[in-house]
């Protein structure tokens, strides 16, 4: 087995989507970025890239290329838990939490397992997703931004 560990912050930003987990979450604010600044799905897509012993995600979809403009995470997350399979590997669980101080995200929790879960595919249960505050500490807690952390633990085939 291998573990990896994932984190990604984003800057909240007028005019953008706001794209958590894959759901588009009704706020006045995005995230910014070059794709579309998923940082749950970023997270969790370093984290499989690293237990897989593989680069970080900015090695695979770099920021500086056009063809990642505006790009659907959901899609990255695909390619890169392919890469893990042709290492050889598949996912035993991934743990993730979403730190932001708003919005509040409890009621999108679940649709957010699902496509990661499909994405991934494998169960449901082998996906949790939390989200909290930063008690009003930091970047976060101020509203300027969202980040997020996550775990994956791999088996080898």
């Amino acid at each position: 087995m291998k573990i990896g560990l994932g984190y990604d912050i984003h800057r909240l930003t007028e005019g953008r989507k706001l794209i958590i987990g894959g759901v588009e979450i009704p706020f006045a604010k995005g995230l910014e970025g070059h794709s579309d600044a998923d940082v749950l799905l970023h997270a969790i897509t370093d984290a499989i890239l690293g237990a897989a012993g593989l680069r970080d995600i900015g090695s695979y979809f770099p920021d500086t290329d056009p063809a990642y403009k505006d790009a659907d995470s959901r899609v990255l997350l695909r390619k890169a838990m392919e890469m893990a399979r042709r290492a050889g590997f598949y996912v035993i669980n991934i743990d993730a939490t979403v730190v932001a101080e708003q919005p509040r995200l409890s009621l999108y929790i679940d649709e957010m397992i699902k496509y990661i879960s499909d994405d991934l595919n494998v169960e449901k249960n082998q996906v949790m997703v939390k989200a909290t505050t930063s008690e009003k500490m930091g970047m976060v807690g101020r509203g300027e931004g969202i980040s997020a952390i996550a775990v994956c633990l791999l088996g080898r085939t």
